[in-house]
């Protein structure tokens, strides 16, 4: 697994915890999480109410898409990381029209994915 020693891990790790804390503010009520609760069909509690399964599920699949990112920085394939942020926004948007989310809340997990990929990439090209 050659690929992976030579992938930022500093860039890696800074990328993945900024995107977990920005999905804090993002489904925050200050931002987009009461309507977004709504059209989610889920009731936001108070922080120790946190759903944990759902939390480290959300910080493993950013830290897995960082890495993701991290191997495209090494063959300079911006492209390919940014098809793959779509990507996996795109399934996200999909699971939530089958589970009959609105449209907002679509849109919402939709552009957190973007933004949390905009994060990603923004860090390996920094760091």
């Amino acid at each position: 697994m050659e690929v992976f020693s030579n992938v930022n891990w500093l860039a890696t790790g800074v990328g993945t915890i900024v995107a977990f804390l920005v999905g804090w503010a993002w489904y925050s009520p200050k931002l987009f999480g009461v309507k977004w609760a709504e059209g989610s069909r889920v009731d936001l509690g108070t922080a120790d109410q946190m759903p944990v399964f759902a939390l480290a599920s959300q910080l493993i699949a950013l830290l897995l898409l960082a890495v993701v990112i991290g191997i495209t920085r090494i063959s300079e394939d911006i492209i390919t990381a940014v098809l793959v942020v779509l990507a996996v926004a795109t399934f996200n948007a999909s699971g939530g029209a089958f589970v009959q989310k609105t449209s907002y809340a679509i849109t919402v997990d939709f552009f957190y994915i973007i933004v949390c990929g905009v994060v990603l990439i923004a860090c390996q090209g920094l760091l």
